[in-house]
């Protein structure tokens, strides 16, 4: 188990995907972490409605659980599990961040959707024109698209914001 003075059950590795990313599934009760872990560009499921064993048994994938749910801490055999103690949602990233010894050179912000979780791609300007207002239009160069719910991203104002914050997950002593 890894000391960080979070609740970890570590089954010795972790949990990735084909191209050597972290996955995880929350539950529905960590809808704001898992947000936030999608704007990190994790690949982060929130499991609507399922809880318990069935929270458990639900997420194959090689994906780690985190939870808040007291009674799964100890049922996940052979499952890496975050327990998570915050009840603030940036507080609960740094946790996660911090349990799993994730750093900065492994995040790439902004690149999935934070409503679907698929990852974003480029789409030309033009294509967009009618879908964002003019002015986001006529002051940006380059747009993103979800392929499944057809939402655009944009490096806004709120962008800047959102890396200030990030910033602060990696800063000495936050994490």
């Amino acid at each position: 188990m890894l000391d960080t003075g979070y609740w970890i059950q570590d089954t010795g590795y972790l949990m990735l995907n084909e191209y050597g990313d972290i996955r995880f599934t929350a539950e529905s009760t960590l809808g704001k972490l898992a947000r936030w872990l999608r704007i990190l560009g994790f690949d982060t499921v929130c499991q609507a409605g399922v809880s318990g064993e069935r929270f458990i048994n639900s997420t194959g994938e090689n994906r780690i659980l985190l939870t808040r749910t007291k009674k799964v801490q100890g049922r996940g055999k052979g499952r890496k599990l975050v327990f998570i103690k915050s009840n603030d949602p940036l507080e609960q990233v740094r946790e996660v961040l911090q349990a799993l010894g994730v750093g900065a050179a492994d995040t790439r912000p902004f690149s999935r959707c934070t409503r679907c979780n698929i990852l974003t791609r480029p789409v030309d300007k033009d294509t967009v024109r009618s879908r964002v207002p003019d002015y986001v239009w006529e002051t940006n160069l380059t747009f993103q698209i979800c392929s499944r719910c057809r939402r655009i991203y944009w490096p806004g104002s709120h962008i800047q914001r959102s890396y200030d914050i990030i910033k602060q997950f990696f800063e000495t002593g936050n994490v």
